[in-house]
């Protein structure tokens, strides 16, 4: 994306906070690369995987902001979040646990 969209400076201090967690997590994980998804009216999901494997996820309030938001940071973006980009992902026993807990109806707790 080009670096001609320009937001207000309420939006663009949003986009710099984000860029900044970015930046964060990248730098605790090896590197990232993330993908931005719409999430309709609550804005969008901007999914962070690190080179570790680690992955978290940010919520910025428009797809406006959160594509400002990777480009400030500086990752590499996917446009799906899908085949080898989501392969890296890693799970541990929480997530699973977790995951089965949610399709079964069940808690989380053991």
């Amino acid at each position: 994306m080009a670096d001609t969209q320009q937001l207000d400076p309420k939006a663009e201090r949003t986009a710099a906070r984000l860029a900044k967690q970015i930046g964060s997590f990248s730098k605790a994980h090896g590197g990232a690369e993330g993908q931005v998804a719409y999430l309709g009216q609550r804005g969008a999901r901007i999914v962070l995987v690190g080179a570790d494997g680690g992955w978290g996820d940010l919520v910025a309030p428009s797809h406006e902001i959160a594509e400002k938001a990777v480009e400030k940071s500086g990752i590499t973006v996917h446009e799906d979040f899908d085949g080898e980009f989501a392969a890296r992902v890693k799970t541990g026993a929480y997530e699973w646990k977790r995951m089965a807990g949610l399709q079964i109806g069940g808690g989380t707790t053991p």
